[in-house]
């Protein structure tokens, strides 16, 4: 009886011990998860900023052609002296679809 008790305990720390391992190496493996998720999240954070600092270096970019800050349209001005002798074409009011319906 004695022997089977003294085994019965070394079995019990043997056991408490393999599963005071397992946990710490569950936790490590959670704890590098975690770690992971967070550098993962981390990067896609960056890529988003990336794109929207892209976007918005565009968007600028753009509003100055709208703008039209930077360019010179001056050479393209029609002289309006010039407007002058354009003959004027009179529109034609008597537009009539009755010969078509005949």
């Amino acid at each position: 009886m004695n022997r089977l008790l003294k085994l019965a305990i070394v079995m019990s720390f043997i056991s408490i011990s393999l599963n005071a391992e397992n946990n710490a190496t569950t936790e490590t493996n959670t704890t590098t998860t975690e770690q992971n998720s967070t550098v993962i999240k981390e990067e896609i954070s960056k890529k988003h900023l990336a794109e929207q600092i892209a976007k918005e270096k565009k968007f600028a970019k753009e509003q100055k052609f709208y703008q039209g800050d930077e360019y010179n349209l001056s050479t393209h001005e029609i002289d309006k002296k010039s407007l002058d002798s354009i003959n004027v074409i009179e529109p034609e009011y008597d537009f009539s679809m009755d010969h078509v319906y005949d």
